[in-house]
């Protein structure tokens, strides 16, 4: 993929933070002897993934985001519909956005032939979200959680932050989460690789000019059509810079008005979180060690363990 030096100090970020930060209920070290193997396991199809296709970091991430967030990471966001449930797949938030599903199928294949019956959908999430930021680093992460047995459309619904959010709205979604307004920011600089549908900033290029950089405005005009319906799924990467390489310029793009998104923008818009985006502008530093230490807190967010959940065979159904 071409990282930059840069992704040294991620790495080594990860790894001071995810070894010495260690709930009461997860455990760096879970699978040590249940599946030695789990991390290269893990790593090898996420590579081959995205080196096939570079976006796919950025939507394996995503879904880890979009799992935590809904009644916390649980590995609901995998699975179908049933005769019992709706599942979140077809959620406002997800539907014909949400994608990398196969790449999970692949890990969960090679996981069960490795030790089968032991690792749980959720971590897998986990493990792939962190190899997904800097794929060529095993470390460890914090492990030990067991799947949902049920997911939730509405719960989707109500809880991911949408692209049209307000400030006030964003910092009240994180919180319910459990992280705090900076966690929220330094979050959402996952922003610095992945591509967004034209469907969710049209309104935002068309309707909006105080805040929007008018260049970046004429040329996403050209690919996503005023009216509803042509070209929703037309794509634009949410970082103009460089989509595809794990760095601070989404700060930078904010600060010139190029946030793609219109819930982007609103984090450089003369309000409270503006003097946080200037920080991780002027220091990547900062921003790769607040980035890491987000992580964990939505991570840690209302695991399923000891014998709540289930361990799943199939991360698309329940056992």
């Amino acid at each position: 993929m071409g990282f930059s030096a840069s992704h040294v100090l991620v790495k080594l970020v990860f790894i001071m933070i995810f070894v010495g930060v260690v709930s009461a209920q997860l455990s760096t070290n879970y699978y040590s002897k249940s599946c030695p193997k789990l991390f290269p396991t893990v790593k090898s199809v996420v590579q081959s993934a995205i080196w096939k296709e570079k976006r796919m970091g950025a939507s394996l991430l995503r879904l880890h985001f979009h799992d935590c967030f809904v009644n916390g990471c649980d590995g609901s966001i995998l699975l179908d519909d049933t005769p019992s449930f709706t599942g979140e797949k077809r959620a406002t938030p997800n539907f014909r956005s949400a994608r990398g599903f196969d790449v999970v199928d692949d890990i969960k294949s090679a996981v069960e032939k490795a030790c089968p019956g032991v690792v749980s959908c959720a971590d897998i999430l986990a493990i792939t979200a962190r190899d997904s930021v800097q794929i060529d680093q095993v470390g460890c992460v914090k492990l030990g959680r067991r799947d949902a047995r049920t997911a939730s459309q509405g719960a989707a619904n109500n809880s991911i932050p949408p692209p049209t959010s307000s400030l006030s709205r964003l910092v009240s979604l994180f919180n319910a989460a459990g992280l705090s307004a900076r966690d929220m920011v330094a979050l959402s600089g996952s922003h610095t690789i992945g591509q967004a549908r034209c469907t969710s900033f049209r309104a935002r290029i068309y309707n909006e000019t105080n805040n929007l950089d008018s260049s970046l405005g004429t040329s996403r005009r050209s690919n996503c059509p005023r009216p509803a319906g042509r070209g929703d799924d037309n794509l634009a990467p949410l970082d103009i810079q460089s989509p595809n390489a794990f760095n601070n310029h989404y700060y930078n793009n904010l600060i010139n008005r190029k946030g793609l998104l219109h819930s982007d923008q609103q984090l450089f818009n003369g309000g409270s979180a503006d003097s946080i985006v200037r920080q991780y502008s002027r220091n990547p530093n900062l921003f790769y060690s607040d980035f890491a230490a987000a992580m964990i807190k939505m991570g840690d967010n209302k695991p399923l363990t000891g014998s709540s959940g289930e361990i799943r065979k199939n991360c698309r159904r329940p056992n």
